[in-house]
C-alpha cells in the first residue's frame, strides 16, 4: 500500500508515523513543498513547543476550540491530550505541565519534539521528500493521483493532507476544485494594536486576571493581559481574537476594547471593595494602596486617567469619585486600530469545511481514500497547544485510513 502525506509539519509527521505503525508493510512518504521540515513546531511556544494542554476532562478540552469543538469532542474519546502525553513520553520525550495548563518538553526546547519525529520516521522507514510541492490531486480508480511540481505524477492508494492553514482563499483552490466546501480563512490568535493609546507606555506590565470585551459585540476573553509597546496581548486578548476572528475581521480590526481590570463583572461588588478600602485605609494615599493588587504603574495610570490625584487619601473620596474608579476598573476603554499576527506562527479561522469530511475517519466526502488532518481544516484553538492537540488527534484518526 502506497500512502502520501502532503505536508511536513506536526500533523504530517504524526500521521505518517501512525500510518506506518498501523500498516507496517505500507510504503509511506512525506511530501513537503519547502526545504524545511517541522518549521512551525520549531518556533512554537517561543521555541519550546507547547505540545498540548493539561485539561482534566474532554469537556474542558473541547471547549477551547471556537471552531470544531463539537466534532473534536467525539474524536477526543479516541485520542486526547492524555494520550498525547503518553505517546511522547513512551518515546523518550519527558513532558512538564505548567500551572497554566500548558505542556512543554522538560528540555524547554522544541528540538526534542523534532528529534523524536525524525527518529521515529527513521526507525519506521518513512520516506521524506523536501522541495516536493503538490500542485494538483486527481481521482483515480486505483487511488489518488498526485501532481508534484517539476516531477512526474505519482499514484497513491491513500493520501493524507496535512498542509496546515492557508492565509489566503486562493491557497485552498486545489481542494475546492475537488468538490470540498471551503470556509474563507481569516486570521485568528492575534494581538491588538493601539497606536493612539498612551497605555502602551506601560509596556511589559502584566495583569494576571482581566476580562476583555468588544463594544457592540458579544465577545469576551479572560486571563492574563500583557501591555505591549504596540497595544495589548496575552491570553485574554488571544482568546478573544480566536472566538471573535470573523467578527473582528468584519470590523476591519477597528473597534473599542473594554478592559475589566478587576476581573469582576458585578460592579456593585467592585464598589463595595473600594468602600472597604476607605474604611481600612482612610489616611493612606490612593497612590500607595492598590485595589485588586494591580501593578503600581497601571494603577497610577488609571488614577491619572480619572483625574483623581494620587495624593488623595482613601478617606477623602466622594461617592462620585468612587463611581469614577468603579467605572475605570470595570469598563476601561481603548481604541483598537489593527492587529499584529506573528507570521511564522499564524493560525487561521477557516479552511476545509468539516461538512466536507466524515469526522469518524477524517476521510473526504468528495474523494475516496483522501484524508485530512490539522489546520487545513476549519478547526482552531485558543492557543498553540490546543492547535497542536487538534493536529495530533485528527492525524491519529486519519492514519487509520478508514480502518
Amino acid at each position: 500500500m502506497r500512502v502520501a502525506i502532503i505536508g511536513g509539519g506536526a500533523g504530517g509527521f504524526f500521521s505518517a508515523i501512525a500510518v506506518k505503525e498501523n500498516y507496517p508493510d505500507a510504503d509511506v512518504v512525506i511530501l513537503e513543498k519547502s526545504k524545511k521540515l517541522l518549521s512551525k513546531v520549531k518556533i512554537s511556544g517561543g521555541g519550546r513547543c507547547n505540545v498540548t494542554n493539561g485539561c482534566e476532562s474532554i469537556k474542558e478540552l473541547s471547549a477551547a476550540y471556537p471552531r470544531g469543538s463539537r466534532q473534536l469532542r467525539k474524536l477526543f474519546g479516541t485520542f486526547n491530550n492524555h494520550d498525547v502525553i503518553e505517546w511522547f513520553e513512551s518515546r523518550g520525550v519527558a513532558l512538564l505541565t505548567q500551572e497554566d495548563g500548558c505542556v512543554f518538553p522538560v528540555s524547554q526546547d522544541s528540538q526534542s519534539i523534532i528529534d523524536c519525529f525524525l527518529k521515529e520516521c527513521k526507525r519506521l522507514q518513512v520516506g521524506i521528500e523536501t522541495s516536493a510541492g503538490v500542485t494538483k490531486l486527481q481521482r483515480s480508480d486505483q487511488g489518488v493521483q498526485v501532481t508534484i511540481s517539476s516531477k512526474e505524477d505519482r499514484l497513491f492508494d491513500n493520501v493524507i493532507i496535512a498542509t496546515g492553514g492557508s492565509p489566503k482563499l486562493s491557497g485552498l483552490d486545489w481542494l475546492a476544485d475537488l468538490g470540498h466546501e471551503i470556509s474563507e480563512p481569516v486570521p485568528s490568535l492575534f494581538t491588538f494594536n493601539m497606536p493612539k493609546e498612551s497605555i502602551t507606555e506601560l509596556m511589559g506590565v502584566v495583569v494576571e486576571k482581566a476580562i476583555v470585551t468588544i463594544e457592540g459585540a458579544k465577545l469576551k476573553g479572560d486571563g492574563p493581559l500583557l501591555i505591549t509597546h504596540w497595544g495589548m496581548s496575552g491570553p485574554a486578548v488571544l482568546k478573544l481574537s480566536s472566538f471573535g476572528a470573523r467578527i473582528l475581521h468584519e470590523m476591519n480590526y477597528n473597534c473599542k476594547a473594554q478592559v475589566n481590570w478587576a476581573n469582576e463583572v458585578n460592579e456593585s461588588k467592585i464598589f463595595d471593595s473600594l468602600v472597604e478600602l476607605t474604611k481600612e485605609h482612610p489616611n493612606k494615599q490612593l497612590g500607595t494602596i492598590r485595589p485588586y493588587f494591580l501593578p503600581v504603574r497601571l494603577w497610577h495610570f488609571l488614577l491619572d486617567k480619572t483625574q483623581i490625584s494620587k495624593i488623595t487619601t482613601w478617606g477623602q473620596l466622594s461617592k462620585k469619585a468612587l463611581n469614577k474608579l468603579v467605572n475605570i476598573l470595570a469598563n476601561d476603554t481603548y481604541s483598537v486600530s489593527g492587529k499584529t499576527t506573528f507570521k511564522e506562527e499564524f493560525v487561521t479561522c477557516g479552511g476545509v469545511s468539516l461538512d466536507s469530511v466524515t469526522i469518524k475517519t477524517m476521510q473526504s466526502k468528495a474523494v475516496n481514500n483522501l484524508y485530512f488532518t490539522g489546520e487545513v481544516l476549519d478547526i482552531d484553538g485558543i492557543t498553540g497547544g490546543y492547535n497542536f492537540q487538534a493536529a495530533w488527534t485528527t492525524a491519529f484518526i486519519a492514519a487509520k485510513l478508514g480502518g
